[in-house]
Order: structure tokens, then sequence, then C-alpha cells
């Protein structure tokens, strides 16, 4: 009988890890916070146990491409649009031909070919001081090249995904050469040199340095919402601006995830990425981190609600991506540290 047990042992140590534990892992470049309790809600429906790694997504790529199709991930999430094209062009991702993921999630919130699906959406917009700026003011991306906006703007550097996502959307848009004189004219608008994450742009704002700045608006939405009153009265002096919306409208991205192309377990990544596409995990990416749903029919918090409907930019998502390159040099060419 031992003989026998020993024998069974064997056996199953030389079997695929996939059909010894019905798990799936992640690597995830969104705060364990923000994606932790929807994957525990995952495990208590399905029972398949997530094991979550998180990191910086450029780092998360690093180890995906060195781990090649040895890495135990199945799953890789991470923000904005660009970084989801890296992870593609890099190879680190697979197809997904699946008809429930591709009724879930829009066409332009997905890969031309299925190697990325978007999660959840986020407004890059103009926040401005409420003390000093009269919203009349305001009309566009393009208008804050404008001279009457010298020495009041404040960005973060060209090394910021976000904003380089932004100048792939204006090259699309308006094309090369008009977007160079825009980025001209932004670098001249500078109050100071290019630094910090968005909720120091909108401490900057507030704090008088500057009178205008780009950011995401979830970013706006946690401070409002925040438990230090330090940052409630910070946000309380800064206002949002939708603009563009009689051209082309809000520039949009995402945050999104794809198949690695090693992925050990992967029936349970697709199964997944499908759960965080359903009605109660767009509500909970809604309420909780106060981005936008990219299904369509899901209500937003109501503080998001509270800033007001606007018109989007709907051109295709995957264009950003196929333009980030170009993007970071155009801003390299006009200055933009």
């Amino acid at each position: 009988m031992k003989k026998f047990a020993l024998i069974y042992l064997l056996i199953l140590s030389a079997l695929p890890q996939n059909v010894l534990a019905d798990e799936v892992n992640v690597y995830s470049a969104r705060k364990e916070a923000l994606i932790r309790p929807l994957l525990e809600r995952f495990t208590k429906t399905t029972g398949i146990i997530v094991n979550l790694v998180t990191g910086k997504a450029d780092a998360l790529l690093s180890r995906l491409q060195n781990e090649s199709r040895n890495s135990p991930a199945d799953l890789f999430i991470t923000v904005d649009v660009g970084r989801l094209s890296r992870a593609k062009n890099a190879g680190v991702l697979q197809p997904v031909s699946d008809p429930g993921l591709e009724q879930l999630v829009p066409t332009r919130y997905r890969d031309r070919g299925n190697y990325w699906f978007g999660l959840s959406m986020r407004a890059r917009t103009i926040v401005y001081s409420r003390e000093r700026v009269k919203k009349t003011s305001l009309s566009s991306y393009q208008q804050l090249a404008d001279p009457v906006w010298r020495k009041r703007l404040c960005l973060r550097s060209s090394e910021n995904i976000y904003n380089q996502s932004l100048v792939a959307a204006m090259i699309v848009s308006d094309g090369e050469a008009a977007t160079l004189q825009w980025a001209k004219g932004m670098v001249r608008n500078l109050a100071r040199s290019p630094r910090g994450g968005d909720r120091d742009q909108i401490k900057a704002v507030a704090a008088g340095l500057c009178d205008v700045t780009l950011i995401n608006t979830y970013y706006l939405g946690r401070m409002i919402k925040s438990k230090r009153q330090d940052a409630r009265a910070v946000a309380a002096k800064v206002a949002i601006f939708w603009p563009n919306q009689q051209g082309r409208g809000v520039h949009v991205n995402i945050s999104g995830a794809g198949v690695t192309v090693s992925a050990p377990h992967r029936e349970n990544a697709i199964r997944l990425l499908k759960f965080l596409l359903t009605a109660e995990s767009q509500r909970w990416y809604a309420k909780v981190n106060y981005e936008y749903p990219v299904r369509a029919g899901i209500a937003v918090d109501p503080l998001v609600a509270g800033w007001g409907e606007f018109k989007r930019d709907d051109g295709p998502l995957p264009q950003l991506g196929d333009f980030n390159a170009r993007a970071v040099m155009l801003m390299d060419d006009a200055g933009w540290k």
C-alpha cells in the first residue's frame, strides 16, 4: 500500500501546476488596495485562488520579458493603453478569441487582435484654480499653449505615460506639425519645470504655484473623499473643466489586462478577466476609484456624476499605442522634460 501511495505522489509531482491547483497568477501594476477586494470576490465566487504580485508597471513588464515563457504569470494588469501596447509589442501577451469578452468590451477599448482588454476608463482633463481662473477663459487642450497662460501652467514630466498618450492623441487628431507647436507652447507656459504626480499638480494649483494643470480625474476624486482634512482642503480650491467639447472631446484612456504568453492557467485567467468585467466589478471600480466603467449602462459614483457629462474623444485607443514612440520623440523635440 505504501508503495502505491509513493507512486501516486510521484505521478502528482510530475503533473503540470495547473492540474494540481485551481489557481491563477496575476501581475498587477494597480495598487493592491485597488484590486485585492475584487480578486477576493472572484475566489469566493469561483473557488479559484488568486496569487497576486504587485509592482511598478515597467518593472513588471521587464520581469515578464526576463521570465519569458517560463513566467508563472497568467494575467498582466496595468494602466494606460501605452503600457498595454508595450506589453503586446514585447511579446509577453497572447491573443484571446472569446465572444463573451468581445461583447463586454467595446471595440475602441480593446486591442485590434484581442491581446488586451480595457477594464476601466479614465479621463485626463483640465483642473484650474477656483480663485484665479474664470471657467469661461478655458476652452481646449490647444488653448493652454496660448500666451495668456504664460507662467501659469504645471505639468508632469514627459516620462509620464498619461501625458505621452495625450500627446499621441493630439498627433492622431491634429498631426505632428501642429502637435509639436502645441507642445512647445505648453513648455513656454510652464510656471515651473515638470515634476511630481497628478496629486502634486493639484497641490501646486491650490498653493498658487500655477493656475491650470492636466490630471486624471480620479486623483481629484480620491482627494475630495480623503480621510485627511488637508487633502480635502486642497481639493476644494480647484475645479474640473471638460475641454474640446466643440471638437474631438476629452481625452480618455483605460486600465486594462491581457493574458500572458506563458499563462499556465489560461482558462482561469480568461475567467478572471470576464469577472473583472461583470456589472458588479464595474460598479466597484466606479465607486472605489472614481473611474468610469468601460461597459455601457453602469452608473458612475455620485461624486463623478456631479462633475457632469462630457463629450469623449472616440478615436480608437490602440492608435495611441501605435504613436507612443513618436509622441515621446516629439515631446523631447519640444523641450518637454
